[in-house]
This record gives structure tokens, C-alpha cells and sequence, in this order.
């Protein structure tokens, strides 16, 4: 197939849901706004680095590489990189915020869905959709919840990714500590069905151990910080849309709602003109 010039959005914080090389996935958009899922991914590389030289690859970023569809994945949007080295990967420019991150909505948000029943029923054959910007009417609140401290099985599928690179296992601990607590959006759509939903964004776990760290290890604190930054700042001050995609697993089973958030896209609201000045 012919090589493909991606935009970045996502980035999945791994979870003991997803199995083996899906666990940590990559998506993105391609020019004409459709989703692309790339997986797996070298750790190294989702830090940010390429193993050549320091060379940021994050969010918003475009990227040029040799893709393959995978024969094991009925979603349409799943591939892998044909060359694991990633030697003929060329990372170009980042889109910046500017304009109350214009750039960024040219591509982004060129298909946009308000109603979960509708996506929930484009995500089954034929379509088998598992990727997807979601737009809700209303967020009702930011859901916060004990989880295991431990990577338990998880842990091994890890290894096995960084095996698959030629990584060093040492640094997987130092990349993905294990988060211990779940992060839930509850909204609704535009017909007002309400809805709990994962939040499993590289972003939202990265926040945490920030504050953690800045907290100086207090856990109630650095939720707090959590919470201010995805409830009360971007609820008050941002227009928020959910990237939402599906695990391989939990789309195969058909489950009523197979679908996580995998990102947010969180442009500052703007105000409405008035029709009458």
C-alpha cells in the first residue's frame, strides 16, 4: 500500500484490558479526517524519542511511514508498521494551538458524531467503525475510582512488546507505572442517553503522576489537580469533544458499548455572536 502521512492524536495509557501488542495504541487521522490505528508501537517511541536521535513524536504531529493492513484485526482502521525498526518513519511539523486550534479542527473534526446510539450501531457489521470523534451535548462530571495498584498479567504482555523492539524491560516501569484509579466522563449525548466512559488517554496519566510528584506523594491532592483540570477548567472554559475507539477484544464481543475514551480535544469555548448585535 502506498505510505501513509498521519496526524498523531492519541495515545492510550496501557490497561490490563487490552492484550499483547494492542495494549498501548497509537491513532490517528489521516488528511481527509478518516481514523487510522497503528499497532504496536515501540515504548521508546511512544516516549516521545525516536531510538536514533531525540526527535519529538507526539500529539498533533504528522508522520509518514509504511503501513500494513493487519489480517487479524476485522476493524478497518487497524494496521502495523511494516518495518518494526522504524527506519523509514519521517516525522514532520506539529500543529500548534494557534487560533484557538484551528489547524488542528481543520483535521479533526471533519466527521463529527453527537448521538452514541448511531455510533454504537455504525461500530457493527458492515461498518465495524471503532474509531471516532464524539461530540457530547452535556458532561455531567468527572467519575473517580480505586483501582488495582498492580500490573499483575499486564506486565508480562509489556515485556513482550519491548522483546518485540529489542528494548531494555527496565525502562517499561520507568514509562508506564501502574495508575491506581480509574478516570470516567458521564455525559450525554443529543438525545439524552447518559453514559459512563473510560478515560484511557496517555494524558489523563501523565496528570496524575505530575501532580503526584508536585503533591509530594499526597494521592488526595493530586486527584484534586485531576479534577480541577478535567472537570472544573474543562467544563467551564472548554469546548470538549472525545476521540472514542474500541479494544479488539470488546468489539469482537459485540458489548452494548464497546467504546473508550482514548483522547479529549479540548479548544477553549468561544462566545456566540448574537443575531440581533
Amino acid at each position: 500500500m502506498p505510505r501513509e502521512k498521519i496526524l498523531l492524536t492519541v495515545t492510550t495509557y496501557p490497561l490490563p484490558s487490552r492484550s499483547y501488542d494492542e495494549l498501548v495504541c497509537t491513532a490517528g487521522m489521516r488528511e481527509d479526517g478518516t481514523w487510522i490505528r497503528i499497532y504496536p508501537m515501540p515504548l521508546s517511541y511512544l516516549k516521545g524519542m525516536k531510538s536514533t536521535g531525540k526527535v519529538k513524536s507526539r500529539k498533533y504531529t504528522w508522520i509518514e511511514l509504511d503501513l500494513v493492513k493487519r489480517s487479524d484485526d476485522f476493524r478497518p482502521e487497524s494496521y502495523s508498521p511494516q518495518d518494526y525498526e522504524f527506519k523509514d518513519i519521517v516525522i514532520g511539523d506539529t500543529i500548534d494551538t494557534k487560533s484557538n486550534w484551528s489547524a488542528r479542527k481543520i483535521i479533526c473534526l471533519q466527521n463529527v458524531y453527537t448521538n452514541l446510539t448511531q455510533l454504537i450501531e455504525d461500530s457493527k457489521d458492515p461498518k465495524n467503525i471503532s474509531l471516532a470523534t464524539f461530540k457530547p451535548t452535556k458532561i455531567k462530571r468527572l467519575i473517580i475510582e480505586k483501582d488495582e495498584a498492580d500490573w499483575k498479567p499486564v506486565w508480562k504482555a509489556l515485556q513482550d512488546q519491548m522483546d518485540m523492539f529489542n528494548e531494555p524491560k527496565a525502562e517499561a516501569k520507568e514509562i508506564f507505572p501502574k495508575v491506581p484509579w480509574k478516570f470516567k466522563y458521564e455525559f450525554e449525548d443529543d438525545e439524552g442517553r447518559v453514559s459512563k466512559l473510560m478515560i484511557e488517554d496517555w494524558e489523563i496519566g501523565q496528570l496524575y503522576w505530575n501532580c503526584l510528584r508536585d503533591a509530594d506523594g499526597d494521592q488526595d491532592v493530586a486527584l484534586e489537580k485531576v479534577r480541577q483540570q478535567y472537570e472544573t477548567n474543562f467544563l467551564e472554559n472548554k469546548e470538549l469533544y472525545f476521540f472514542l475507539g474500541t479494544t479488539k477484544e470488546w468489539h469482537t464481543r459485540r458489548a452494548n458499548n464497546p467504546f473508550v475514551i482514548i483522547g479529549v480535544f479540548y479548544p477553549k469555548k468561544e462566545a456566540q455572536t448574537s443575531l440581533f448585535g
